[in-house]
């Protein structure tokens, strides 16, 4: 395993120490996920995608969602909208954040965000796409110290329209330092394969870090990616869920070509401690119906290991749990 593959990033004037990202995923990466990712060694993270427009309307819940992890040391706050303006405007208000990034969100593809024009669906529209851009740079500039400014894309918007490159080619054009590829259209969603070899194309059409996504699980997967495509980051984002160990076992396997499965007890320990970091936050009721989801991915294991044993009919119990005692007693007849 050639030991380059794990490597430094830089992206503009920002210099990570490594090449294995946190994705935005809604619903997962917050910030006490991003903390206890941090704690594993992700190398940057990136927020849940933010809604532009209610950060300028003076929406505190979004703010909630975008703050820094206490011992984060390196983040992105992403937003997603459709109008330059509103972006520019929403990309000033994270100055109190002090973002190391800010990161544009053009390829989510769930329709209560498409149907407002913004995340995949600004793939139809590559020259609004660049005035985002521009708009968002410009705001770095007036009031977040010139701090770089990525996009995260699709493909295109349908097999028909694989406009990526196009897209890419504005956005690094209007000013964006880095550009992440998720490789699969939005009318794919989340289905089917990503397709790899659209990120090496993209690789070599730009001058400016390009991060790959998609279909990523495992030391293995990232590995892959780096070789195949030449991309200069991997970016987990269903591979991490319930599964901040992916960023150990991922930077062993690239510098030594081995890696080691977290035995149970570790990832019930981290699951206990991210439940714990999130009661603190919001309260005990909300985290515990909020950590249902989240128990379940810890307990299912990465891809292509085994899971808990009797893990289903532990998925039956977590989703009635409603108390931190209710976790520790659905727990306690485990031998781990």
């Amino acid at each position: 395993m050639p030991a380059s593959l794990y490597r430094s990033v830089k992206i503009a004037s920002l210099e990570l120490p490594g090449n294995l990202f946190l994705a935005p995923v809604s619903g997962y990466s917050d910030w006490t996920f991003r903390s206890i990712c941090a704690d594993y060694g992700a190398d940057f993270s990136f927020t849940e995608l933010a809604s532009a427009e209610a950060l300028v309307r003076g929406g505190q819940p979004t703010f909630s969602i975008i703050r820094r992890a206490p011992n984060e040391k390196r983040y992105a706050v992403q937003l997603f909208g459709h109008d330059p303006h509103t972006m520019y405007r929403a990309a000033l208000l994270l100055a109190p954040l002090r973002p190391d990034a800010v990161d544009i969100n053009a390829g989510c593809p769930v329709p209560k965000v498409v149907k407002t024009g913004a995340g995949s669906a600004m793939m139809k529209e590559p020259a609004r796409m660049g005035r985002i851009v521009e708009g968002v740079v410009r705001a770095s500039a007036e009031a977040l110290g010139g701090v770089p400014v990525t996009i995260k894309m699709r493909s295109g918007w349908d097999s028909h329209s694989l406009n990526y490159a196009e897209c890419a080619r504005v956005a690094v054009e209007a000013g964006a330092a880095m550009v992440t590829l998720h490789p699969r259209t939005r009318a794919q969603g989340y289905s089917g394969k990503s397709d790899w070899l659209c990120i090496a194309d993209l690789v070599s059409r730009i001058g400016v870090p390009v991060a790959g996504s998609g279909d990523l699980y495992t030391p293995e997967d990232a590995a892959r990616m780096l070789v195949e495509t030449g991309c200069a980051a991997v970016m987990f984002a269903r591979g991490a869920e319930g599964n901040p160990f992916i960023f150990p076992a991922a930077r062993s396997f690239l510098t030594t070509g081995v890696w080691e499965n977290v035995p149970f007890g570790e990832r019930l320990a981290t699951a206990f401690r991210h439940l714990e970091l999130l009661a603190a936050d919001i309260g005990e009721s909300l985290a515990c119906r909020e950590m249902r989801k989240q128990f379940c991915a810890y307990m299912k294991g990465p891809a292509g290991t085994p899971g808990m044993p009797g893990s289903a009919a532990l998925r039956n119990r977590l989703v009635q749990a409603e108390t931190i005692a209710d976790y520790r007693e659905i727990f306690a007849s485990f031998d781990v």
